[in-house]
């Protein structure tokens, strides 16, 4: 199989690891190590995501994912890419979060250039994500980053880290009209107060980012989470992207994920959202040339009703990972 049916690029020194030297200074190493002793496993989420990206630079673009991800999580997620080209496997290590961080920022970009550019994005559970310094299509738009307090703390640091280095291509330049992050956990039934005293205007044109967090979450606070973004339908031109797993997701991580949802299409309608679209991995806005092999796992996959939970040729269970855009308008709220 080539590397292209992998998603790898064609020469991609997948064998060598070379970490930029800010890395090894004193207050990054020092950030790392208080992340490693004292975050839990939904808090380190964040940097395990930021070292998928920084691994997959061939086709995304963030050129602080190595800073925020860290040595100990960019060593162990090459390692695993590279056992997983050695064994010359279907399902390359990080090639479900590249293709999720492409379809994002897609939809993203698709859904500012609907509202003529302006609008507000909204990033919940932002976590390590760099998008306020990357994307282009943010340059109109307050983009809003909403974590726990000291996510955010340890994030600004690290970047105050990257503007005293000598590299001028590590120094963070917000592309965004401007960046607000918002210290709050969405479990919690203050976080949408604290996001409206850092700027968020119910009234204007938003996109919601759930990107990983979801499934992280008890069905209750997802719902609730839900519900609280839907409500805005009625006041805004309001679009939703969210990444689902559906049931046996959810079972294979020792009781990591809780939340799912087999059908995210038919749940959304009935919170208030007029228009739903689900994709699978695989699918035409989804792919990103990188799921070209036939029969890798979400290709076999996308062949099977969706109702069907374990697959009929090895009795495995079907995981999914459904990538939606919901969106309402006031006017259809109303009638």
């Amino acid at each position: 199989m080539s590397d292209q049916e992998n998603g790898l690029q064609e020469d991609p020194q997948w064998l060598e690891l070379k970490l930029p030297r800010l890395l090894y200074t004193d207050t990054v190493q020092g950030l790392h190590a208080t992340i490693q002793s004292e975050w839990d496993s939904l808090r380190r989420s964040a940097c395990q995501t930021a070292a998928g990206r920084a691994l997959w630079k061939h086709v995304i673009h963030d050129p602080f994912a190595d800073l925020l991800a860290g040595e100990t999580y960019l060593k162990s997620f090459h390692e695993k890419i590279k056992n997983d080209r050695l064994k010359n496997a279907r399902e390359t290590s990080g090639v479900i979060l590249a293709v999720r961080t492409l379809w994002f920022d897609s939809k993203i970009e698709a859904a500012l250039s609907s509202f003529n550019g302006e609008g507000q994005v909204v990033l919940l559970g932002a976590g390590m994500d760099a998008r306020a310094y990357r994307l282009s299509c943010l340059k109109e738009s307050d983009v809003f980053e909403v974590d726990f307090p000291e996510v955010l703390e340890v994030k600004t640091t690290l970047l105050k880290a990257a503007t005293e280095t000598i590299d001028e291509h590590l120094h963070p330049r917000i592309t965004a009209k401007s960046l607000n992050r918002v210290a709050a956990d969405i479990r919690n039934n203050d976080w949408l107060e604290k996001l409206q005293i850092s700027g968020f205007v119910p009234e204007k044109n938003t996109v919601w980012v759930l990107e990983g967090i979801l499934y992280y979450l008890s069905h209750s606070h997802a719902m609730q989470v839900l519900s609280v973004i839907a409500d805005k339908c009625a006041l805004a031109r309001t679009m939703l992207l969210a990444d689902f797993m559906n049931k046996p997701s959810t079972t294979l991580s020792n009781s990591i994920f809780h939340f799912y949802s087999d059908w995210p299409d038919h749940l959304l309608p009935s919170l208030g959202f007029s228009h739903v679209k689900l994709s699978q991995l695989g699918d035409p806005d989804a792919h990103f040339g990188l799921m070209n092999d036939p029969l890798n796992l979400f290709n076999k996959l996308r062949s099977l009703p969706r109702s069907v939970q374990t697959h009929p040729d090895d009795g495995t269970p079907c995981c999914r990972l459904y990538l939606v855009e919901a969106s309402g308008l006031p006017s259809q709220s109303n009638q």
